[in-house]
């Protein structure tokens, strides 16, 4: 019997290889929003977080949730306890918030994912991004006791999200890189961040979840942390790191969840897109460790990107989804 996308996706999580390649496709997750953490996008106007951050969107980045630019939250990070506030939750009705969600959800195709362990981004969001950095090398204790304040709620949320929820996938998205550089160093890293998604991650593991990371730009170098971690998938995984070498090194050690570069001219001809989609999956597919995230980055509204990502998706069909077959 054919395995559902669930249990195809779930079996690439734990280092094995899939009966076919994962992919949007052939949708095999579903999510839970969460009012108190960060947003992932604002659309409608700004959004002001539990703990007082503000948020806002912009046609330019997809309505992505930015801090509002100007609005520092903590100006002094010695001072941190005045400004930064935890929310009284002794009346939230948990089990109503997720279960609304949830009560249509198909657990038997699909599984359910929750997110969170932002920490570099909600230091950032405090206090943006240059005096966090000066922090880091100033101010380390104090920064580190905001951190563990906040780690605190965060996990208040997660042992929630886990009690009424049962999750399946934990998402830790912490954008700690540029597209060239990390923020800064493996080091560093180990210093002020890692303990914090120890603590997600530690949780995960005992509740038999699986575990992704979600890192963008240059980050290949955090990498032994993330496997240190029991972290088993990454994305998007751009290009600007050694994609080829990572799988060379990591194998399925960890499933790289994209490693495709999405800018494009937009007068690509269709076979030259066909044949760096067969390269691209060439490289990453064999020996499993690897989700097809492949599209054509640009106004969903030109008929060009539109007719590009229909090649992409026909692509996908014809000769990736049963590539372990085939191969």
């Amino acid at each position: 019997m054919a395995l559902s996308a669930k249990e195809n996706y779930l079996r690439l999580m734990h280092g094995e290889i899939p009966e076919f390649v994962p992919s949007s496709y052939e949708p095999y997750s579903q999510g839970v929003s969460e009012e108190l953490l960060t947003p992932v996008s604002a659309p409608n106007g700004p959004i002001v977080t539990a703990l007082g951050v503000e948020y806002v969107g912009s046609p330019e980045n997809n309505y992505g949730a930015m801090p509002t630019p100007g609005k520092i939250l903590c100006p002094d990070v010695t001072q941190w306890d005045k400004y930064i506030k935890k929310p009284d939750l002794s009346d939230r009705n948990w089990e109503k918030y997720y279960m609304d969600q949830a009560k249509n959800f198909d657990r038997e195709k699909n599984v359910l994912r929750v997110g969170g362990g932002d920490y570099w981004l909600t230091a950032v969001s405090f206090m943006g991004f240059e005096n966090t950095m000066i922090a880091m090398h100033e101010e380390p204790e104090a920064l580190k006791d905001m951190l563990a304040y906040v780690n605190e709620f965060y996990l208040e949320v997660l042992k929630k999200q886990i009690y009424y929820l049962h999750p399946d996938v934990l998402g830790i998205m912490d954008d700690d890189a540029a597209l060239d550089y990390p923020f800064f160093s493996p080091t560093m890293y180990k210093e002020f961040f890692k303990p914090l998604h120890k603590t997600h991650t530690d949780l995960a593991k005992e509740n038999n979840m699986v575990i992704d990371r979600h890192d963008c730009g240059r980050c290949e170098d955090f990498i032994p942390d993330w496997l240190d971690l029991g972290i088993q998938s990454w994305g998007p995984a751009q290009t600007s790191n050694d994609i080829k070498g990572i799988k060379a090194k990591y194998g399925n050690k960890i499933a790289i969840n994209g490693g495709w570069d999405a800018i494009m001219p937009l007068d690509m001809p269709i076979n030259e897109l066909k044949d760096k989609l067969a390269a691209y999956t060439d490289t990453l597919a064999p020996g499993g460790g690897f989700l097809w995230a492949a599209r054509f980055a640009g106004d969903m509204k030109d008929p060009r990107v539109i007719e590009r990502n229909q090649a992409i998706k026909d692509f996908y069909y014809d000769y990736v989804k049963d590539y372990y077959k085939n191969h």
